[in-house]
């Protein structure tokens, strides 16, 4: 009965654990939504913060990479 029990609160665990993609897509989403806010007001600066706009993406997805991570070990590990 307790190895059932332990089981279903590893995969609420998990589960909990994944909602750390809510935020790392709602960051990636408002890093373009800025860009190209900023791009439409002045379209010349537009190619010099592309760099920062990747930076910034790449950065909002690790977030979402680690909480994929954090999950995976909490199936497979823990």
């Amino acid at each position: 009965m307790e190895g059932n029990i332990t089981d279903g609160l590893k995969y609420v665990g998990a589960g909990l654990a994944t909602l750390g993609m809510i935020g790392s897509a709602l960051g990636v989403g408002n890093i373009f939504a800025s860009f190209l806010d900023a791009a439409m007001r002045n379209p010349s600066a537009a190619p010099q913060q592309t760099g920062n706009l990747f930076i910034g993406m790449a950065l909002a997805e690790a977030l979402g990479i680690f909480s994929v991570l954090i999950a995976i070990l909490i199936l497979f590990v823990a």
